[in-house]
């Protein structure tokens, strides 16, 4: 999967503006949004900077990303899951967040919410880590 780097783009700020939805950023949060980041070949300041300033930057689109493939959606909403249940927790407003992003994409809400209980299901078996979710779904 190609992803150029206008929808690179609109991939990181989707995840921005999610990681603000429940206004707070873990460790966890930054630390997977910068390794995203950098896949995506955005420099580390750049990262930094705009994670750190998500929260207070009320010039951020908050409209959800469109892609041009499906399948580029479906691996950010995947991400995006990822991201929010870093936590342990999937908070209302991400998961709204990512079903408006699906419904923007012509993805079914049921597939994001099965996707969802996949998550949770590894996680809680402990079949896979965070670290073995991000790579099922690469960026290129």
């Amino acid at each position: 999967m190609h992803i150029t780097l206008q929808e690179g783009s609109e991939f990181f700020r989707g995840l921005l503006l999610l990681i603000r939805k429940d206004q707070k950023i873990t460790d966890e949060e930054k630390s997977l949004l910068m390794r995203i980041g950098k896949s995506l070949g955005f420099a580390p300041s750049f990262c930094t900077t705009a994670i750190a300033e998500i929260l207070e930057n009320k010039y951020v689109s908050t409209n959800p990303p469109v892609f041009s493939d499906k399948k580029i959606a479906e691996n950010f909403i995947n991400h995006g899951l990822i991201i929010s249940f870093s936590d342990n927790e999937i908070h209302r407003n991400e998961l709204q967040w990512l079903q408006l992003v699906a419904n923007s994409n012509g993805i079914d809400n049921a597939w994001v919410q099965q996707e969802k209980e996949k998550l949770i299901l590894a996680h809680n078996k402990k079949k896979k880590d965070f670290d073995d979710l991000i790579r099922l779904h690469p960026l290129s």
